[in-house]
C-alpha cells in the first residue's frame, strides 16, 4: 500500500508527492518532541515542525565539509607541535595569555547579547566596536518593569556572553587554564556594578552547568582600569555547592565561557567598554580559596 501511494505521488508531480508523504509521515512528524520546548510566558507554542525549517543544500554541505576538514588539519598540526599549539617548554613557562581581544567585527561575532526582552521585558542592549575600533562597547538601557504575563516576577537585566568554543565538526573544545590563577581584563565602565560570570560544562555530569560569579565595581570616568580577578574570588552559585579548594575542576579541563551581566535594579542607561580579556599567572597570589568552608556530617 505504501509503495502504491509513493508511486502514484511521483506520477502526479511534486505537490501531490509532498501531500502524500505528509499523510504517511504525519503521525511521526507531528510528535511533541519536534516542537520547541521554550516559549515566552503567555505566548502560544509554535506549531511548525523543525523539519519544515530545514534548508537542504548539497553545495552548502560540501562547503561546510571543506571548512571543517581545514579546521581538522589545523588542529592536527597544532597537536603535533604541543599543548595549545605551543612547544611544551613555552607552554609550561607561559604567564599571560589574551583570550579575547576586540579589534574587528569578527571579534564581536564571538559574543552574543541578551536581555529581559526574551521574557517580555523592556530592557535594551547593544554591542559594537568602540572608537577607532579599540575595544567593545556594550551599552543600552535597563528597565525593571515586570511584564504583565501573570508568571514573571522579576525583570531588568542585560548580558553579554562568549559563544562556547568548538573544534572541527562542532566538537566541544575544552580549555586548559590550569597554568593560570587570575583573570585579567582592561575595562572602562560608568560606575555601575557588573557581575562577571564563568559558565562551565566539564566532563562530569554532576558539575554540569556550574556558574561562578564575581561582582566587578567599575569606577567610571574617562580612564581605563585594569582589573585582576583571582580565580579564588569567584564563588559557586549553582546548586548550593561549595567550590573544591584543593582541585577546582572547572579550571582543569572545562568547556568554559565568560559573560557579563548587569542587573542592579536601577533604571537608566549603562555602558561598559572592554579592551581585552586575558589570563594571568600571578606568582605573588597564593590564596587557594577566598570563602569559608564548613565541614558537613
Amino acid at each position: 500500500m505504501t509503495m502504491m501511494l509513493l508511486n502514484g505521488a511521483s506520477l502526479r508531480g511534486g505537490c501531490c508527492r509532498h501531500k502524500t508523504l505528509l499523510q504517511l509521515l504525519g503521525p511521526l512528524l507531528n510528535r511533541s518532541e519536534l516542537y520547541s520546548s521554550y516559549r515566552r510566558p503567555g505566548a502560544e507554542p509554535e506549531k511548525k515542525t523543525l523539519w519544515q525549517n530545514a534548508d537542504f543544500s548539497f553545495k552548502k554541505g560540501f562547503d561546510v565539509l571543506k571548512t571543517q576538514l581545514s579546521f581538522l588539519k589545523e588542529e592536527t598540526k597544532n597537536h603535533l607541535i604541543g599543548p595549545e599549539g605551543q612547544p611544551f617548554s613555552q607552554y609550561m613557562l607561559e604567564q599571560t595569555r589574551v583570550v579575547w581581544q576586540f579589534r574587528s567585527q569578527e571579534d564581536l561575532n564571538k559574543w552574543v547579547i541578551s536581555s529581559d526582552v526574551e521574557i517580555g521585558g523592556k530592557s535594551e542592549v547593544y554591542l559594537r566596536l568602540g572608537r577607532n575600533n579599540q575595544g567593545a562597547l556594550l551599552y543600552g538601557t535597563l528597565n525593571t518593569e515586570v511584564p504583565r504575563d501573570g508568571e514573571t516576577k522579576y525583570s531588568g537585566y542585560c548580558s553579554m556572553r562568549a559563544k562556547p568554543p568548538l573544534r572541527s565538526f562542532r566538537r566541544k573544545k575544552y580549555y586548559d587554564w590550569s597554568n593560570f590563577n587570575s583573570l585579567y581584563l582592561r575595562v572602562r565602565g560608568d560606575g555601575r556594578p557588573w557581575m562577571v560570570n564563568i559558565y562551565t560544562d566539564p566532563y562530569f555530569s554532576h558539575q554540569k552547568d556550574d556558574l561562578y560569579n564575581y561582582f566587578m565595581f567599575t569606577r567610571g570616568g574617562p580612564y581605563w582600569e585594569e582589573i585582576k580577578i583571582p580565580f579564588s574570588k569567584f564563588f559557586l552559585s549553582s546548586r548550593g555547592r561549595v567550590q573544591d579548594s584543593q582541585h577546582p575542576i572547572w579550571l582543569d579541563k572545562a568547556n568554559s565561557t565568560l559573560g557579563f551581566t548587569i542587573g542592579d535594579k536601577v533604571d537608566g542607561p549603562f555602558q561598559l567598554e572592554i579592551d581585552f580579556i586575558g589570563l594571568l599567572n600571578d606568582r605573588a597570589h597564593t590564596e587557594e580559596f577566598a570563602y569559608e568552608t564548613y565541614d558537613k556530617n
